[in-house]
């Protein structure tokens, strides 16, 4: 990839578009030029960028020409159709849906956890590849989760969280504010975005059930998990839910370990981990919350404490915020590896 890129942002306008343009601001990221792409019907907006107007572009198969380095966000059927036309022209594309999680020879990577996957894909012979982004409730469980499998090894994992309904996109969240103010004045609430009322309330995520009964945001977790890590006899089970919270994922976690492992000794490795912010004040029963974690870089992490149903057990809380950590910022910390 040249150094410094011509970058494209495909998705632009939407949630996680708009978290890439104002994280490669706040980090300062190098770039000779920037092209904004869209839907037909965004094209013609304009999105301010270091304090320039940028129009946004329709996205078309000739989009990428003379581009570096492309940042996807605009769902799977999006990335199935454009994302192998740019890397077969020699564009780097980071993609952050789900179409490429689980191909082979498609990297799926967290900088903290696994940058060494990037390593076939700076040694290949063609100039551009495709790289995958993990699901949200991954990134924010893995981030904190490696740190303590890397001095114990985690056997298995119990995973529920408690996803903001931003994570199912502007729309959601806009719904989640007016059917707050239906509640409020007394009205009942209209679900268009979501199957449930999601002010007030707390449901089974709306992803598709296998048949095994788990929902696909479920399965994620497990899939991804076991890809990232390279190890695909790791015990996962997770129940994923909606909660009437704007920003930030949480996630209650319960880990078996090969070894025990005090909470005072896992304090020490977490407070040392990159990415990891430990907010653990049993005294003044401060933990992690969606709101101390939205707009952060971090995962925080607390409620470190033995499990007690189980002799090498732990258990943890996670906040991260999905749209930052959880999209947008680890795609960009991948385009940072490269330089």
């Amino acid at each position: 990839m040249k150094i410094p890129p011509h970058v494209s942002i495909v998705g632009a306008t939407g949630a996680v578009g708009k978290e890439f343009l104002e994280i490669l601001e706040e980090r300062n990221f190098p770039m000779r030029s920037l092209r904004l792409l869209s839907s037909p019907r965004s094209a013609g907006s304009e999105l301010l960028f270091r304090g320039e107007k940028h129009v946004v572009e329709a996205l078309t198969e000739t989009s990428f020409q003379g581009v570096d380095l492309a940042f996807f966000s605009a769902g799977g059927a999006i990335s199935k159709q454009y994302a192998p036309i740019a890397a077969d022209g020699g564009t780097i594309v980071v993609d952050n849906s789900s179409a490429f999680r689980q191909t082979d020879g498609i990297p799926l990577i967290i900088p903290e956890v696994n940058p060494e996957a990037l390593d076939e894909v700076r040694q290949g012979k063609k100039p551009g590849a495709i790289i995958a982004n993990p699901n949200c409730s991954t990134i924010v469980l893995l981030v904190a989760v490696t740190p303590l499998h890397r001095e114990a090894t985690v056997t298995r994992m119990v995973v529920s969280t408690y996803q903001a309904a931003s994570g199912a996109g502007a729309k959601a969240l806009e719904e989640l504010t007016e059917q707050s103010r239906q509640v409020l004045a007394g009205e009942s609430p209209s679900p268009v975005v979501f199957n449930e009322p999601c002010a007030f309330n707390v449901f089974s995520h709306d992803s598709k059930i296998g048949e095994e009964g788990y929902n696909i945001e479920e399965m994620k977790m497990v899939w991804e998990t076991r890809k990232i890590w390279n190890n695909p006899d790791i015990g996962i089970s997770a129940t994923c839910v909606r909660v009437p919270v704007k920003r930030a994922h949480t996630e209650s976690v319960t880990l078996e370990l090969e070894r025990p492992l005090s909470p005072e000794r896992a304090r020490e490795i977490l407070g040392d981990a990159p990415g990891v912010q430990v907010i653990d004040d049993p005294k003044e029963n401060r933990f992690p919350t969606p709101l101390a974690a939205s707009h952060g870089d971090d995962v925080l992490v607390g409620r470190i404490r033995k499990d007690l149903s189980h002799k090498s057990g732990l258990c943890l809380l996670l906040s991260g915020d999905q749209l930052r950590k959880g999209a947008a910022l680890n795609a960009v910390q991948i385009a940072e590896l490269f330089l």
